[in-house]
């Protein structure tokens, strides 16, 4: 396809009236089954009238997520404003960490810009620019469709193509979560939404599974323990609680991968990420660690290189969790924390396949984990 046919064809199978042929209803027009609110009040949503509204206490960083993930898809939906409002459509939003920054939030916004802004309606916030500002804001219906396909991003408001971006060629974009939940946001306005519709389309992610359930754990051997201090590890309800001392290591081995996890622990803990191991723990010479470890002024605080290179401190608090990937490719080595990136090297001299593992390396100071999984590279 040439890239006429690649910006245009889309564009003109809308404005021709595509059918919709093929959708699932994401609001039954009555209750909020089927979503679930993050981060804030059971009263930050409600449905009325046949719309999702925005309650006054919706405030930031309150959200309302998807009970389902989604990868590629074609959504529609409307969205009513009326006066100064602001707001969004969040897409591969994380379940627990800053869902526009870890995956995408297709901004709302009242204002006519005539020069369109990254913080204008329809841009993806904030690092690119809608094409073209297409609202109605004086109390009417405004009808918005996103098209992803990784790495393409289409969105369309009110019949007008607003952004037609490829997510790979954004330097911004091209880490962002390629799954995750639709999401809506309001900031405290009454923004209402409703005909929210979904069409799937096919996965191109191929993700391997190491820690979903508990019955995951088998996938998981323990490689170092500490006499005076056993490590212990156990698997409950989905989590991984990590205490004493020593390291928990998958029975596989990975080389270049991208790993996503949720992390939690105590105030002040400390702990890691291990990779490229030989399965023994810190007892290996060749291991590498990413440095878990909630002291900002710390020699290696979270997210750091051990012994290599310091991180860029993350915004994370105890007992919360957050989202982090390892990213590692050959000599180079990114992690990102909540969609952040705060650690990036390229002077790995280990390339060889190893172990991943978990580390509890101070009794009485827990971690846990969650939700584990590793795309091979």
């Amino acid at each position: 396809m040439n890239r006429r046919e690649f910006l245009s064809t889309p564009a003109l199978a809308l404005a021709q009236g595509e059918p919709e042929q093929g959708f699932t209803s994401l609001f039954d027009g009555k209750t909020l089954k089927g979503w679930a609110i993050q981060d804030g009040p059971q009263s930050a949503f409600y449905a009325d009238a046949g719309d999702i509204v925005g309650h006054d206490s919706s405030g930031f960083p309150a959200w309302l997520r998807s009970e389902k993930e989604y990868e590629n898809f074609d959504l529609r939906l409307e969205f009513f404003l009326k006066g100064w409002m602001d707001g969004g459509v969040l897409i591969h939003a994380p379940e627990h960490g800053r869902p526009a920054w870890a995956g995408m939030l297709v901004k709302i916004f009242h204002q006519y810009d005539k020069e369109p802004r990254t913080n204008s309606m329809g841009a993806v916030f904030p690092v690119v620019a809608p094409k073209l500002v297409n609202v109605r804001a004086k109390g009417e219906w405004n009808n918005m469709r996103i098209l992803m396909d990784w790495p393409r991003l289409q969105v369309w408001v009110n019949g007008e193509v607003v952004q037609d971006i490829d997510c790979d060629a954004q330097h911004a974009l091209h880490d962002r979560l390629r799954q995750g939940f639709i999401g809506l946001r309001t900031l405290s306005y009454g923004l209402r939404f409703r005909s929210l519709r979904i069409r799937e389309l096919p996965s191109k992610e191929k993700w391997e599974t190491l820690f979903e359930t508990d019955s995951d754990i088998d996938k998981w051997f323990v490689s170092e323990s500490n006499q005076r201090a056993p490590a212990q590890f156990r698997a409950r309800n989905g989590v991984i609680s990590a205490d004493g001392l020593g390291h928990l290591a998958t029975k596989a081995k990975y080389r270049d991968f991208e790993l996503q996890l949720y992390i939690r622990h105590a105030k002040h803990h400390n702990s890691g990420v291990l990779f490229r191991t030989a399965g023994k723990g810190l007892a290996d010479p060749r291991h590498y660690e990413i440095q878990l470890h909630d002291v900002e002024d710390a020699h290696f605080p979270t997210g750091s290189l051990y012994y290599h290179k310091r991180s860029i401190y993350p915004r994370i608090e105890p007992e919360k969790w957050y989202l982090m990937q390892v990213i590692a490719k050959g000599r180079e080595c990114m992690v990102r924390v909540d969609g952040q990136t705060i650690m990036m090297y390229d002077k790995l001299e280990n390339v060889d396949e190893g172990h991943i593992e978990l580390q509890a390396h101070q009794a009485g100071r827990w971690t846990e984990f969650k939700r584990i999984r590793v795309k091979t590279r």
